[in-house]
């Protein structure tokens, strides 16, 4: 146990205590696809959350039109929960009138349900639904400094399973990229970015109105577009981060078009376009050379903390994942972000509305998930 603060302000567990929240007055965002349908995982977070009972949990749904009546006929066992369908065709022909189709993926995800929970709700928490160690504290332990002094706040925690360290990509990628830019660059976003004990982590609370400001990549990249928005929108004095303890949830493999190595691919191209936002201007010939070497550092540091832990620690195989994200170093390219709902004509009402005539006219089939029993 330890009580280190860092330049943001750091919310310790001493002991197990719940704040309280104003949970009454927030919408929970969940985003789904069908990796989560009927897991024990999501069954967990849906029952905890039917317990906690939030104003709202908007599940944003990614998935084919024949899967869809399966899946909302599962939610619905769930309140208060409001199914987002998010592939919908209505939904989809009134982004287009807008100018806002485009490729889908969690950021855009995410981005419908913000717009819609902001319509009605103060606060608004965003957490993903594959923890199986999803606690009913989690909740409120992320909306407690919103009723306080912050608008915005983080959640971090231990990734300890299998006798191993897991986060890898916060480990092995974003801290080792974040320092080699500290390096050259004295600039407060980079403070800010290192300020975060997982700064990869979705499990994240803020108000309606910093949830108005957030301009999302539309696939992976959203938890750094979060950060760029609240460094801008709240700052250091309007942060915090929340200690959940330890998660357990689902690994990604590092190869393959949803791995570690892809993603790293966002995440880089997201923490660009935020710190050349702020005056930081990258080297980018020189930076993956600089990246590699603050990487060994940290694996070195990893392998003596998993010695000292008794854990299990292939330092050669997490050298050469560093290696893989390397590749992922370079100008962060067009920006194709979402606006932030503040700056767009598009009415969230009106996305609600679609996406419920939507989910009416797609659960009168029967679906490929009940066919599979």
């Amino acid at each position: 146990m330890e009580y280190v603060q860092e330049r943001i302000t750091t919310l310790h567990d001493f002991g197990d205590a719940t704040p309280d929240a104003p949970i009454n007055r927030a919408t929970v965002v969940v985003p789904m696809t069908d990796r989560e349908y009927r897991t024990p995982a999501a069954e967990r977070v849906l029952s905890t959350l039917a317990d906690i009972d939030p104003t709202r949990v908007i599940v944003a749904l990614r998935t084919e039109p024949e899967n869809v009546g399966a899946f909302n006929a599962w939610l619905d066992a769930f309140e208060p929960v409001e199914t987002l369908w998010c592939d919908g065709p209505r939904l989809g022909a009134l982004l287009a009138e807008h100018g806002l189709d485009g490729a889908r993926g969690k950021g855009r995800d995410v981005w419908l349900a913000l717009g819609v929970a902001a319509l009605d709700s103060e606060y608004v928490v965003i957490h993903d639904a594959d923890a199986t160690s999803y606690s009913a504290a989690h909740v409120p332990r992320l909306l407690a400094p919103l009723a306080g002094d912050f608008g915005f706040v983080k959640g971090y925690y231990a990734r300890v399973e299998r006798n191993q360290l897991f986060g890898r990509l916060f480990r092995l990628f974003y801290v080792p990229l974040i320092r080699a830019l500290a390096d050259r660059h004295d600039a407060a976003i980079l403070a800010y970015l290192d300020s975060f004990r997982y700064a990869l982590a979705g499990e994240v609370a803020l108000t309606a109105d910093l949830a108005r400001q957030l301009r999302v990549s539309r696939e992976w990249g959203l938890e750094i577009d979060t950060l760029g928005a609240a460094f801008e929108g709240v700052g250091f004095a309007g942060t915090a981060q929340v200690d959940l303890g330890t998660h357990v949830h689902d690994h990604r493999e590092v190869d393959g078009s949803a791995g570690l190595a892809a993603m790293s691919r966002a995440v880089g191209a997201a923490m660009f376009r935020a710190v050349e936002a702020h005056g930081v201007t990258p080297a980018y010939e020189t930076l993956p050379a600089r990246y590699e070497t603050a990487a060994r550092t940290l694996v070195d540091q990893y392998a003596a903390d998993a010695a000292h832990n008794g854990l299990d620690y292939d330092r050669a195989a997490e050298r050469d994942q560093a290696s893989q994200y390397a590749a992922a170093i370079e100008p962060p390219g067009p920006d194709t972000r979402l606006p932030a709902w503040a700056d767009t004509s598009l009415d969230p009402g009106r996305v609600r509305r679609a996406a419920r005539e939507d989910l009416a006219t797609a659960t009168g089939a029967e679906t490929a998930f009940d066919a599979k029993g």
